[in-house]
């Protein structure tokens, strides 16, 4: 193909790209450094009460913000480095968890940015297999069924997959919250009253259950599509040579679908570490919260209207970085499968 003709067809997706994408990224990195916030001055009023012989006066100090000619409120801004970093990470804090005095990871986790680092990682791996697992069971299975049956099959299959997340979320939330149909049935069960919404270890357990139930429809239609692929002369061969079921899916079919496992693995890893719906549609917030939902509580405006865009911006930074980390192991993988088959 041609320089131009291949610049042709790369060019809008690069401009694309490059416009929502890389300048966005860019400026966030930038904001990250650099920290703005309201002029406020000191306005001192004096009230006198009426009086008979003497007034009594009393002067009285507000703080309020200054005002440009246009009326909208005067910002500064401020170069802070690292600031906005160190304010989210605590190194003094962290150092201090790990002190003689400290209670370790106790402490450490009561640190927000710690604290929802961990439910993100543990959210992201640990469902990840899940996905997979469920992903590839419920394909290996509708691929051994009847073809009369595996169309309402498969659309049974991906309903989750169609619904909303936010709105999966709530449905699921509403099911265990009050005298919902789960609620209810657990507390026979139980033969006593279980809040499962007020623990955080089993709101935990609930969010990883619905972001699988949710997800692995996804992976399911990805290794379905792969496996109508496998070749069949290789599996009539392995079946003559006298090769079990478990052998055959060790050699020949995840040999195969490898490449869709790894594609898989990528989607979900980004999906899942900007875990986001979930907080919201479970209303976790006073026991789990994630990168994400922390990068959106910091744009929240305080009381005098001020937004923490700096400490978003960093948040939002490290976040990809952490995409990054997690992503490297797969895209060497997948480079190297490349290679492989070049």
């Amino acid at each position: 193909m041609k320089p131009r003709i291949f610049l042709f067809f790369v060019g809008p997706s690069l401009f694309l790209m490059t416009l929502f994408i890389a300048v966005p990224l860019v400026s966030v990195f930038v904001q990250s450094f650099f920290v703005t916030h309201q002029v406020f001055h000191e306005v001192t009023t004096k009230s006198c009460s009426p009086g008979f012989m003497k007034q009594t006066c009393t002067e009285s100090t507000r703080t309020e913000p200054v005002l440009g000619p246009d009326g909208v409120p005067k910002t500064e801004t401020h170069f802070v480095g690292l600031g906005s970093y160190r304010s989210l990470l605590k190194p003094a804090a962290v150092k201090a968890a790990f002190s003689a005095a400290g209670n370790g990871i106790g402490d450490l986790l009561n640190i927000d940015f710690y604290r929802a680092l961990r439910f993100t990682l543990t959210f992201t791996l640990v469902t990840l297999p899940l996905v997979i697992g469920f992903g590839m069971l419920t394909a290996l299975a509708l691929n051994n069924v009847t073809q009369a049956v595996r169309g309402p099959l498969i659309f049974t299959f991906l309903l989750p997959f169609i619904i909303t997340p936010i709105i999966g979320a709530l449905a699921m939330r509403w099911l265990f919250v009050g005298n919902g149909i789960m609620a209810d049935a657990l507390n026979g069960l139980l033969s006593q009253h279980f809040a499962i919404l007020a623990h955080g270890w089993s709101l935990e357990l609930l969010m990883l259950f619905f972001r699988v139930w949710y997800v692995a429809p996804f992976a399911f239609v990805i290794f379905y599509a792969g496996l109508q692929t496998v070749d069949r002369d290789v599996m009539e061969s392995a079946i003559v040579d006298g090769a079990s079921r478990v052998e055959r899916l060790r050699y020949v079919i995840i040999p195969h679908l490898a490449p869709l496992i790894t594609f898989v693995a990528l989607i979900h890893l980004m999906d899942a570490y900007r875990v986001f719906e979930e907080i919201i549609g479970f209303s976790s917030q006073a026991h789990r919260i994630s990168l994400q939902w922390l990068t959106y509580d910091l744009l929240v405006p305080d009381s005098s209207g001020n937004r923490a865009i700096s400490r978003a911006s960093a948040s939002s930074m490290l976040t990809l970085i952490g995409i990054v980390i997690l992503l490297i192991p797969l895209l060497r993988r997948a480079w190297r499968e490349h290679l492989g088959r070049g």
